[in-house]
């Protein structure tokens, strides 16, 4: 599916953000990617998205060197991301960004589908402008939502439980756990959120730019949990 190779990325002032990190992503897995603030997750998976291009070493999607290859191009093959900072598009409706996300007119019962995915009344938000109208939870939420309508090969969510309420969280959790259930698709979730961690297939921690540990949920997530990397990595419930 998605395998990294010997990946860096320095940012213009010379400071190295990622250090060779290699790791392949399995197809239909759902993986964690967890570790300390200013470690380098966010970045990585921007390198993976397409948003910003490695210094040095190689991406690999499904056996095709996408290392030169934009965001818009990764998108045609199938990648999908969710920004942690959602963005705001004035004069569109929420309805019209999620006919974009799945490349088709959406009926008002898929609409509700997706929207009931993230916690949100589809009646109460389809005809809403995608603007400073929208609390920032509630933007994220619908951000989510297009991931979702995108049913992509691979989806990227970067902490997609900032800004939203606990009963959102919960059913977010049970979304991805739907997806994961039914094999629609890999997703790459950065989280430090307890109850995603326990729903991974895999976690990996990264800190200091290095991948420091990975391997399946049953081996990773007891040593975080007995504090062995604790201060390296906290986690939060949710």
């Amino acid at each position: 599916m998605l395998t990294l190779e010997h990946i860096a990325w320095d940012i213009p002032d010379g400071e190295n953000i990622i250090q060779d990190i290699s790791y392949t992503v399995g197809e239909g897995k759902l993986i964690v990617v967890t570790g300390p603030n200013g470690g380098g997750k966010t970045s990585l998976a921007k390198l993976i998205a397409g948003l910003e291009k490695p210094t040095s070493g190689r991406i690999l999607f499904d056996g095709e060197d996408i290392t030169d290859m934009d965001i818009t191009g990764r998108a045609k093959k199938g990648i999908a991301y969710a920004f942690q900072q959602p963005v705001r598009f004035k004069g569109l409706l929420v309805r019209d960004l999620l006919d974009l996300a799945a490349g088709e007119k959406l009926t008002e019962s898929k609409l509700c589908v997706l929207l009931e995915k993230v916690g949100l009344c589809a009646r109460e938000y389809i005809g809403r402008e995608i603007n400073a109208g929208l609390s920032g939870g509630e933007m994220k939420r619908i951000e989510i939502a297009t991931v979702l309508a995108r049913k992509a090969k691979l989806s990227i969510f970067d902490e997609p439980e900032a800004g939203i309420d606990l009963w959102s969280f919960s059913k977010l959790v049970e979304t991805f756990q739907d997806i994961q259930r039914e094999q629609e698709g890999t997703l790459l979730i950065i989280s430090h959120q307890e109850r995603i961690l326990e729903i991974a297939d895999e976690i990996v921690v990264i800190a200091k730019g290095k991948v420091r540990t990975h391997g399946p949920k049953d081996e990773i997530l007891p040593e975080l949990l007995a504090g062995e990397k604790r201060a390296a990595c906290p986690l939060e419930k949710k």
